[in-house]
């Protein structure tokens, strides 16, 4: 946990045993709390000190240019930056006058712990004051799953050995001062006062803030309420400023007595909505919040969580790290999609600023096939989004001269945010990451509707997308040329085989859904002659192969590069993008993250078990893993080939990419792909897991270290549950009708309430695949140990 003694090892719950101010940012992240929506970092509750403070709200941003040393045709000329808005964590406390701050007086103790069953963040301590004054503090903060706009502090100051004078500020506070983002490429642009103040506004136990951001134009109207309780008399005093908006709650505590201050806060934003509308808005949100009051709300968080656990849970036995990491992973993805309602899940969630607040293609294709097994609502909702930003990506693709629409590498709202076209545009891969979630989506839920309504529209101009940009040579084979896979040292390539045959797959499902919905087609313009010319294009796909070495090639002529001089790279040059010239490792065999190997999982029917095995051998000892991206893949495809070891300290790798710190940039924010990778690795690697078609197959096989793995995941309005060992698999249908699912190739047919056992055949044992030199995936060894963290620095 962060290497550090204060994290202990729970499997339901993140808990930090001591302050400690070297790692505060990195625990804000761990610590933060959202619903897709709404995002709070887990700032200390007194705001005082902190890493990097954060609220936000999905979809607000700032506007800022791009500057270029030279401009070309076709190039963002301005970008955008996810703000801070304004913030309704803070509730400062004073004792005797003296500010409550954990940097003096003395603290006696101090403990936060994030409830993964519970869905809220508790913090308890106590604090010895300059003047020896000694008080214990009580907090619960909580952003809700089911009341959108809504997140809530409950904060309790008590009196422990003589009376103490306290006073509690509840403040809403915008436009705080930001730390310096220190150089990092990947951090959030540090935009001073984005916010133009509009209204401030204090009555009772009421506050309001509403603002406009300067340049984007987006209203943001944050409001708080308060419920008071403490010994009489206590009192309350209101005011508002422009950027500050406080209540003041002062009272005298005994020993033992309390002043306990519930604290409801409300968020709202919007484009087009009036100062007025916006006001009204969280006014009534806060209405919503207060009936029931704390109470309620936690009730409500509680019976969502074990909603979410009786579909989404993964049990692991024999590694307490990784049990921890996976529910942990699965709760900070569903906060990042729960709620999102058809905005982007951006690559951090709401966690922090980290890449600018920027949504990429981790977003279909790691995060949304787990939240199709386990929240598929929120898959509808995010893919919505996506069709609601075709109009900029129709324009896009007519700005590039080509047909249909080229979706952006990175964006909040829609229009492309990568000013470095080589690994931004030239990545058309997003497209068929787009189309794969859609139909990953219908398929595992047999969602008509939404095929209908919205999957036609997106595989449609997809497709046309791709049958634009490639071409058939003099023999008709369709080549895709000048492209950028998703191993981002390998820009410009033609004929990437992850791109082509992701393409290939898009091309395929859009003629199908046509021909499925021909009258919402036909509105679309898309007709008979144009879908054949798809099917036409995806039959005649190139697809690079080596027959000299019998593998397949990351892109024409890959495998004919030099071999980057591996024997001469020291560790503290990785990762390779900060040390080296992009010019150098794009001619170079040398892989950033899984590219090819990511073709043999998302397009798995491609390629049989010999295929498979002689790839990964060929392409592990080129790959650098300068990607957070890569590990989950990695794994899921050394179980398949049999190499259960490595594939287990991959799995470890993806599982403690934030709790571990391991790049070193958890401060920015949690990686959301990676967490999500960890149940990828798990369900898909050890579990084998894989879709085809209309049905669910397994192929499960442990590591040696596991004893037992367990999980559930929904398929089509029914969930399952899977439990594995090492000498048999368990399949049991808890609700729906029956379905017939594969183990191992071989039908099995599943009924309610009565569980099927499987025996488990043993892995195909081949030579383990050599890593680059100061690569290796660290190996785990003894229970809930690991070596030393190496460091990583890429998406």
């Amino acid at each position: 946990m962060i290497v550090h003694g204060a994290y202990a090892v729970e499997p339901w719950r993140v808990r930090e045993t001591e302050l400690n101010l070297d790692v505060l940012a990195q625990s804000e992240s761990l610590f933060a709390l959202s619903n897709g929506h709404v995002g709070w970092r887990g700032n200390l509750d007194e705001g005082e000190p902190h890493g990097l403070p954060g609220s936000y709200l999905n979809g607000v941003y700032e506007v800022h240019p791009l500057p270029y040393a030279e401009a070309g045709y076709g190039y963002p000329e301005s970008g955008r930056t996810v703000i801070n808005i304004t913030n309704g964590k803070v509730l400062r406390l004073l004792v005797d006058d003296e500010p409550f701050d954990l940097r003096y007086g003395r603290l006696v103790s101090h403990e936060r712990v994030l409830d993964l069953r519970r869905g809220v963040m508790e913090r308890v301590c106590e604090w010895c004051s300059p003047a020896g004054t000694r008080i214990r503090v009580r907090a619960t903060r909580m952003v809700s799953l089911t009341q959108r706009s809504i997140a809530a502090v409950a904060y309790e100051v008590e009196a422990v050995d003589r009376r103490a004078r306290v006073v509690v500020q509840s403040e809403l506070v915008a436009n705080e001062q930001l730390p310096p983002s220190g150089g990092d490429p990947r951090a959030a642009s540090v935009l001073q006062s984005p916010l133009r103040p509009e209204q401030d506004f204090a009555h009772g136990h009421r506050l309001r803030l509403v603002h406009r951001t300067r340049h984007s134009g987006l209203r943001v109207a944050v409001a708080a309420d308060h419920v008071v309780t403490g010994p009489e008399p206590t009192t309350t005093v209101c005011e508002s400023h422009p950027d500050l908006a406080r209540l003041t709650i002062g009272s005298v505590l005994e020993p033992g007595q309390k002043l306990r201050v519930e604290k409801f806060v409300a968020h709202g934003w919007s484009s087009t909505r009036s100062l007025p509308a916006m006001s009204a808005q969280v006014d009534a949100a806060l209405v919503a919040a207060g009936d029931g009051g704390w109470a309620r709300l936690a009730d409500e968080q509680r019976a969502c969580l074990d909603d979410f656990w009786a579909c989404a849970d993964v049990e692991v036995d024999g590694d307490e790290e990784i049990q921890q990491a996976v529910r942990f992973g699965l709760f900070h993805v569903l906060q990042a999609g729960a709620r999102a309602e058809q905005r982007a899940i951006p690559a951090k969630g709401l966690t922090g600023s980290g890449y600018d607040g920027h949504a990429f293609w981790d977003t279909e294709m790691f995060v949304l096939p787990v939240l199709a097994h386990t929240l598929p609502e929120a898959v509808a909702e995010a893919l919505r989004w996506r069709q609601s930003t075709l109009p900029a990506a129709r324009e896009r693709a007519a700005q590039l001269g080509l047909r249909g629409a080229a979706f952006p590498w990175r964006t909040i709202e829609g229009r492309e945010g990568s000013a470095y076209w080589p690994a931004g545009t030239a990545a058309f891969h997003v497209n068929a990451g787009i189309a794969h979630a859609v139909v990953h989506y219908t398929e595992t839920t047999g969602d008509e509707d939404f095929e209908r309504d919205t999957g036609l529209e997106l595989l449609v101009e997809t497709a046309r997308l791709w049958r634009s940009l490639g071409h058939h040579d003099h023999r008709g084979v369709f080549h895709i040329d000048g492209v950028t896979g998703p191993d981002e040292y390998s820009a410009l390539a033609d004929d990437n085989t992850y791109t082509n045959l992701m393409a290939r797959a898009n091309l395929l499902a859009a003629a199908r859904a046509v021909e499925r919905h021909p009258k919402e087609a036909e509105r679309l313009g898309a007709d008979s002659e144009e879908s054949a010319s798809w099917r036409d294009a995806a039959e005649a796909m190139h697809i690079p192969y080596n027959a000299e070495l019998r593998v397949h090639e990351q892109h024409a002529g890959f495998t004919r590069y030099q071999r980057w001089d591996f024997a001469g790279t020291r560790a503290d040059q990785y990762p390779l993008m900060l040390h080296f010239p992009y010019f150098d490792l794009y001619r170079k065999q040398v892989v950033k993250q899984a590219d090819l190997v990511l073709a043999m999982y998302t397009c798995s029917a491609e390629f049989d078990d010999a295929h498979i095995a002689r790839n990964f051998a060929y392409y592990e000892p080129l790959t650098v893993r300068d990607s957070s991206l890569s590990a989950c893949v990695q794994a899921v495809i050394a179980a398949q080939a049999g190499h259960l070891r490595l594939a287990y300290d991959y799995t470890a790798e993806a599982a403690l990419m934030d709790l571990e710190d391991l790049e070193h940039n958890t401060r920015d924010g949690l990686h959301i792909a990676s967490l999500a990778g960890t149940w990828m690795a798990l369900v898909a690697g050890f579990g084998g897991a894989r879709r085809a078609g209309g049905t669910l197959e397994f192929a499960p096989r442990l590591p040696e270290k596991f004893s037992r793995l367990a999980f559930r995941l929904l398929f089509r309005g029914r969930r399952l549950r899977v439990e594995i060992t090492r000498q048999s698999a368990a399949y049991a249908l808890l609700d729906g009708p029956p379905l017939t699912i594969r183990h191992h190739g071989t039908p099995v047919a599943l009924r309610p309430d009565t569980p099927v056992d499987r025996p488990v055949p043993p892995p195909v044992h081949r030579p383990a695949p050599e890593q680059p030199p100061h690569r290796k995936p660290n190996t785990r060894f003894g229970p809930g140990k690991r070596t030393a963290g190496v460091t990583r620095r890429g998406r």
